[in-house]
């Protein structure tokens, strides 16, 4: 395993479950210290320090910062993966559901990032990214709230990558595609007949499965090292070929 991350610290936020998890251990194999954000730090089995911080409470953001800095001394990476999913067309959700998916997909990250942006000015090798979506590039069913933050995430990654590169902050996205994930797990449990969802989310993806958390762990990894010194303002798609591939029925 690359240690390539050395001396590092590293927020994840959402880093409990499901993604967030796969990427704080990735990062914690390959030399980081790991700071994990949730609302379960309980839960966090791959941290160095696990801190209860809800990314819709500025206060509760700061304060998640300063215990980083005063148990490690520095940040270096953020990884702002915390979200929430949404189901429905567009009159599926009300005002209050669109602020409280918003707040938590969107605002949340500028929230952390916000907070720690003073710390990683002063980082040699200074990172963020940012977990978007598939549903950032490619028209879903039924995902149009989703959809609509995971379109802000990547838009908002290239803005942010144009106004910190000249302080040395390198910001990227990773979109993963359908992922087996504890949430993925929910929906697929809800649904009337959870093996022909899954076999449908399975086809829907070119290489014909759902992506796993540590295949998007392994992209973030490699967006947060130095090893991708030239690379930001870019996302990396974790999605088996959706985003880009059209491929004939066989």
């Amino acid at each position: 395993m690359s240690t390539n991350l050395d001396g590092l610290v590293a927020i994840v936020t959402g880093g409990a479950s499901g993604i967030g998890a796969a990427i704080a251990a990735r990062l914690r194999a390959g030399g980081a210290r790991v700071a994990v954000f949730d609302l379960n730090p309980d839960e966090a089995k791959e941290a160095d320090a696990a801190i209860r911080v809800d990314v819709t409470d500025d206060a509760s953001v700061v304060a998640g910062v300063a215990a980083v800095v005063a148990r490690f001394g520095r940040i270096d990476i953020v990884v702002n993966n915390a979200g929430i999913g949404a189901q429905g067309d567009i009159a599926a959700n009300s005002d209050e559901e669109w602020h409280r998916v918003w707040d938590i997909n969107v605002v949340g990250m500028a929230r952390v990032s916000r907070a720690a942006l003073p710390h990683l000015r002063k980082s040699p090798a200074a990172a963020i990214c940012n977990t978007s979506s598939i549903a950032a590039t490619a028209g879903l069913p039924q995902r149009v709230l989703y959809s609509a933050t995971k379109g802000a995430v990547l838009s908002m990654t290239q803005a942010m990558a144009a106004d910190h590169l000249r302080e040395g902050i390198r910001v990227n996205a990773v979109n993963p595609g359908t992922a087996d994930t504890p949430w993925i797990g929910r929906l697929l449990s809800s649904a009337d007949d959870p093996a022909a969802e899954r076999a449908a989310l399975e086809a829907r993806q070119p290489h014909g499965r759902l992506v796993s958390a540590d295949e998007v762990a392994e992209a973030v990894a490699y967006l947060v090292s130095p090893m991708a010194g030239s690379t930001t303002g870019a996302s990396i798609a974790v999605d088996g070929g959706m985003q880009g591939l059209r491929l004939r029925p066989e």
